[in-house]
């Protein structure tokens, strides 16, 4: 289902994202961070799902579809590096913060941290381009929020 997406996301020189094809990429990678602990339980599904609906302006059944299709396309994407670098590709430098503020709101969801959730988050911030200190002050963001 998802082979010529795949196969557009691991080329050497991708090309940038389609709308629909990043929307994709960043569910599935929310996904990826709120699995990297090897729990994905309701309440990071429940923030996953807000997340997709807020961000997109979707209708639940809509949401539910998205994150159906990104846990898919999580199973079968490439390692990290080369599925963050999609997303780097298609989403502007000024609306990488919300994407990591995003990220720390699906680790932050089940009310603990765990230290591959810490570690895929300082390397997703990374390959984004956004520094720890910025990492950090979103994370402080979502908590204050929460």
């Amino acid at each position: 289902m998802f082979a010529d997406f795949l196969k557009r996301l691991v080329q050497s020189a991708p090309a940038q994202l389609p709308d629909a094809d990043a929307r994709l990429a960043l569910s599935a990678l929310l996904v990826r961070v709120a699995r990297s602990d090897g729990h994905f339980d309701a309440a990071e599904r429940a923030r996953i799902l807000k997340i997709l609906a807020d961000r997109y302006d979707l209708t639940p059944p809509e949401a539910a579809q998205l994150l159906a299709n990104a846990e898919i396309l999580e199973t079968e994407a490439p390692d990290t590096v080369r599925f963050t670098r999609a997303i780097k590709d298609a989403v502007p430098y000024e609306d990488r913060n919300a994407v990591i503020e995003s990220l720390w709101a699906v680790v932050l969801a089940d009310g603990t941290r765990d230290d591959a959730e810490d570690a895929l988050l300082r390397l997703v911030a990374n390959l984004l381009g956004i520094n720890d200190r910025d990492s950090a002050l979103a994370r402080q963001r979502i908590e204050t929020r929460s």
